[in-house]
């Protein structure tokens, strides 16, 4: 069974497992190195006032993460979101970003956010697709701004107008 939820402290864990996969193995952050578990919990204090951060569990276990963060500092950008979502790769493909993605959604709207903002690594297309079903829209491409695993990433933008 899959349960969507608020994320809480006992969840750090296996959030920063799957977040440090990602790191590893993967271009979808432009982390280098691992997070220490005192990383993940000072990430993790920034969530819930007025950002939310929610876990999907299977069957007890915890499948992957998803957030809603500022997106810039300053003060004209506080309705502006930017969304991250995170599977470990044993939940990959069976619907949990769909699940996860119409959640942060709602949430976003219901926080009286106006804009998410997705930044997607150049060559991930099923994130590309995930985003557009929701109704995302391409708005823009920075070239070559990470360099990872050797090669220059680019970082296509895709945008959601809530309001």
């Amino acid at each position: 069974m899959t349960v969507i939820r608020k994320a809480n402290a006992a969840d750090i864990p296996a959030m920063n497992d799957i977040y440090n996969q990602a790191v590893l193995d993967t271009v979808a952050t432009f982390d280098l190195n691992p997070h220490t578990i005192e990383q993940r919990t000072d990430w993790f204090s920034r969530y819930q006032d007025r950002y939310p951060l929610f876990t999907a569990e299977i069957d007890g276990e915890v499948a992957g993460y998803g957030s809603l963060s500022p997106f810039r500092d300053k003060e004209a950008y506080k309705d502006t979101v930017e969304l991250s979502i995170y599977l470990s790769p044993r939940f990959q493909g069976n619907g949990l970003g769909k699940k996860m993605m119409n959640v942060l959604i709602e949430e976003g709207k219901k926080r009286g956010f106006h804009t998410i903002i997705s930044g997607i690594t150049g060559g991930n297309e099923v994130s590309v697709r995930l985003h557009e079903r929701f109704g995302f829209e391409f708005v823009g491409n920075f070239k070559e701004v990470g360099h990872k695993f050797g090669e220059w990433q680019d970082v296509h933008f895709y945008q959601l107008i809530l309001k």
